[in-house]
């Protein structure tokens, strides 16, 4: 809202001497954005002069161009010579002049120049070049505007030019604010200020006349609620819609961000800034018969005033006399009816629409306008009256008009809902101790009626608060009007049981975990196409059921992914893309996995007003998929860069099998490695992930045609896990082995097996066998060649033992040992290689 002061010191009092920047920070204090100050952008000397003479002078190019002599007064230099390319002016006309050290909007300055063979000392300026309006086809006319300024006379302070808006951003909860009255309130309620309300008019004043017909009509309510409450017509004859706007009221309104039209809509535009009631008027004589409000039929259409032919919705409210629709109720009139330089007769009309009924109708239509951004944030249903009667008094004071007796007025009860408000809510809510004369002086201030009861107060809020609805608002405004400085600044003590939960907790050691080993986590979106989802989420790749969305971002990305591998693919892809191919990434995140034969989707919308109850929720759960969280790694080119005396090391599955690692440790678990099979994976280079007995993900190298369709060079390895299932075995708690102080044993034994006996089988056996005193069993050899005879290979585990209360001997090291190697004998037919 953009508020120029001079309009605002007619309603309430500012110190002379108040700078903009003072009032915005008064509007600050009650809770009010301050956005910036507005000025017509120009500096004088700008002067009234007169028109003593002039020459018309054709020019070769086609044009002619007016040599003047121009009297500026004695203070000015008296009569000077200046070339004007209009012609829409005399001899003895006052215009207004630019002279040389002038700077208009654009900036503009402006000096003495040849032109056309003269030297202009000046410039006859027209309204667009001043600011005040787009006219830009001749000069400006001073006697148009109905001035007649001594010669000489500063322009600037004669046409208001030196008026300054100051701009506050209005909340949608306070819709009041969007008028000179209720921001001229708020600079009262901030500094202590006389506010004179310009509304309060006496009911006399304000007497509609009657005999005009008008019908509410609203068949079809939203929420209840008709489209109308308040609906006030006058009528004024004899008007002059040739006169001009008066240049305060044009510098206003240009202030106020509003371009002048004509004086008609000047004056209910006028209006609507300074009362915030929107305000319709309609050329009388294009009516036909009454007025009714009613929802629009099927397939009517309606021609708005921007030349818009629309095609209208049973849910809105329209304006229509026998004729069909005239005009979009609280939003934009109809061109049929439309005032014009013509118009003698005008019907006006103030109006309180409902504000859910114009703000659909202003976003269906795509069509927003200052009356829908008022109307839809609730307009005051006590101004309407005095609203219309202020236009009438404009119409009849600067266009000449007539007031006629003809007119209509539905005016239900204003009545508002009283609120309780217990006596220590306040200070209990804001935490400021509030006296009870503070409550309730503060709440009368905004204009509430406050009267006693028994535990506090019972609270009639203003017509013009609609936002004011319960005690926390009430109390909300007690902190608002006594200073939101008086709020301590206190940092609030967690309650204990709060804080994260195991499972988030569990998490974040994760990702945490792998972005200290290196790892960049790159969050992707959780689209993907069928095809991806088949290859990544399943061992055999077959179809698989997977969640579409109704209205994709992407229509090549149409379900829900069921693996975070496509995303990572997807990433490495663009990095690749742009030079970055040493790749070390993961995401953590959920996957979208439906059963197969059940159907997904909510067969209702609950209501959106009340909070749903436990068997609603629990139909809402039941409406969507399995969504577990996965964490997924990604490797790709180097793990160790190329540098001086050290060649580059391609990132291989120790790698990915370490970052799995990692993971797991993060979690507080151990796991396991075993040969396994994946659609998108290589033979041979795929290993199952588990936690004892229980498979938790997999982990290997990108088949070359995979890799190879997301454009990515060399191998790619990926891993991903249930990291929701990882948690869950890894308990809410995981307690530390504890420490021996006696000294390890360490020996190493190598083993002669079958060639496709997995190392970890074997590592199970040995760790089986050698009991309690073994701490490690770690594979640090797989010999295949020769000595080793044709689909056998040689696994050499190092074993460190140790024991909790004794430094162990070298023979019961071996013993232990040698128990182990009899387990992995009995089981796997391994022997000791000689």
């Amino acid at each position: 809202m953009r508020v120029p002061l001079s309009w605002l010191r007619e309603f309430v009092d500012v110190p002379a001497g108040t700078t903009p920047d003072e009032i915005l920070a008064s509007l600050v204090s009650v809770g009010f954005e301050e956005e910036d100050v507005h000025r017509f952008e120009l500096t004088g000397p700008i002067v009234v002069g007169e028109v003593l003479s002039f020459e018309d002078e054709p020019q070769s190019n086609g044009k002619t161009i007016r040599w003047c002599q121009v009297d500026v007064g004695p203070e000015q230099g008296g009569t000077r010579g200046i070339v004007c390319g209009a012609a829409n002016f005399f001899a003895g006309d006052k215009v207004v002049v630019t002279l040389p050290g002038a700077v208009l909007p654009g900036p503009f300055p402006i000096a003495a120049r040849k032109t056309y063979g003269h030297t202009s000392d000046g410039m006859i300026a027209s309204a667009k070049e001043l600011g005040l309006g787009s006219e830009h086809s001749g000069i400006l006319r001073l006697a148009e505007l109905g001035i007649d300024a001594p010669v000489g006379t500063d322009a600037i302070a004669l046409l208001g030019l030196d008026d300054v808006a100051v701009e506050i951003n209005v909340t949608p909860d306070r819709g009041y604010a969007l008028s000179l009255r209720g921001v001229a309130r708020e600079y009262a309620h901030a500094t202590g200020a006389a506010f004179r309300d310009p509304a309060l008019r006496p009911v006399a004043e304000l007497d509609p006349g009657t005999g005009f017909p008008v019908a509410i009509a609203d068949d079809a309510p939203i929420r209840g609620r008709v489209g109308v409450t308040e609906f006030v017509v006058r009528t004024v004859r004899g008007v002059d819609a040739a006169r001009p706007t008066p240049p305060w009221m044009i510098t206003r309104l240009a202030l106020a961000g509003i371009r002048s039209i004509s004086l008609l809509v000047d004056i209910t535009n006028y209006v609507m800034l300074e009362l915030g009631n929107p305000i319709h008027g309609y050329d009388l004589d294009r009516l036909t018969g009454g007025l009714s409000v009613r929802r629009a039929r099927a397939g009517e259409t309606l021609e708005t005033l921007d030349g818009q032919t629309r095609t209208l919705h049973a849910e809105d409210l329209v304006i229509a006399d026998e004729s069909g629709a005239i005009g979009l109720a609280g939003v934009m009139g109809g061109a049929a009816t439309e005032m014009s330089r013509e118009t003698r007769d005008v019907l006006v009309e103030a109006a309180t629409f409902d504000p859910t009924t114009v703000a659909r109708t202003a976003r269906r239509h795509k069509l927003p306008s200052e009356a829908s951004r008022r109307f839809e944030r609730g307009v005051d249903p006590a101004v309407a009256l005095a609203a219309a009667q202020r236009v009438v008094d404009l119409l009849v004071q600067l266009a000449g008009g007539t007031v006629d007796p003809l007119g209509s007025a539905q005016l239900p009860s204003l009545e508002r809902e009283t609120i309780d408000l217990p006596a220590g809510f306040v200070p209990g809510l804001i935490g400021v101790d509030y006296t009870g004369n503070q409550v309730r002086g503060a709440l009368e201030l905004i204009g509430c009626a406050v009267a006693e009861t028994a535990s506090g107060w019972r609270v009639t809020p203003p017509t013009w608060r609609p936002d004011l609805t319960d005690k926390w608002t009430l109390a909300e405004e007690v902190a608002r009007i006594e200073g939101y400085d008086r709020i301590p600044s206190v940092v609030p003590r967690a309650p204990a049981g709060r804080g994260l939960t195991a499972a988030q907790r569990g998490r974040r050691r994760v990702s945490n975990a792998l972005a200290s080993a290196g790892l960049v986590e790159t969050p992707s979106f959780p689209f993907t196409t069928p095809e991806q989802n088949d290859l990544h989420s399943s061992a055999s790749g077959t179809p698989q059921p997977s969640v579409r969305l109704a209205n994709p971002m992407d229509g090549q990305a149409p379900v829900l992914r069921r693996s975070l591998v496509p995303g990572l693919l997807q990433v490495a892809h663009r990095n690749v893309a742009r030079g970055l191919v040493d790749l070390a990434l993961f995401e953590t995140g959920v996957v979208f996995l439906p059963r197969i034969g059940v159907e997904y989707g909510t067969p209702f919308v609950p209501p959106l007003a009340v909070r749903p109850d436990a068997a609603t929720l629990v139909l809402l759960d039941e409406a969507v998929p399995p969504q577990p969280r996965h964490v997924g790694v990604l490797f790709a080119g180097h793990a160790v860069a190329k540098r001086p005396g050290q060649p580059a090391v391609a990132a291989d599955l120790a790698d990915l099998f370490h970052a799995v690692r990692v993971i797991a440790a993060a979690a507080g678990v151990d796991v396991t490695f075993a040969q396994g099979e994946r659609a998108a994976l290589h033979p041979g280079r795929t290993a199952v992930v588990r936690v004892g007995d229980v498979e938790i993900g997999y982990a290997g190298e990108l088949l070359p045609a995979v890799a190879e369709a997301s454009d990515l060079p060399g191998r790619v390895l990926v891993a991903e896990l249930d990291l929701d299932l990882l948690l869950e075995l890894a308990g809410a708690r995981t307690t530390a082995a504890s420490l021996s102080p006696f000294p390890a044993a360490t020996q190493d034994v190598s083993l002669v097996v079958d060639a496709g006996l997995p190392a970890d089988a074997l590592r199970d056996a040995l760790v089986e066998g050698a009991g309690e005193l073994l701490e490690s069993a770690r594979l640090v050899d797989d010999y295949r060649g020769a000595g080793v005879d044709a689909g056998r290979k040689v696994l050499t585990f190092a074993l460190r033992f140790r024991a909790p209360d004794r430094t162990l001997t070298a023979a019961e090291a071996t013993e232990a040992k040698l128990a182990g190697v009899a387990v992995a004998e009995s089981r796997h037919g391994a022997r000791i290689r000689d």
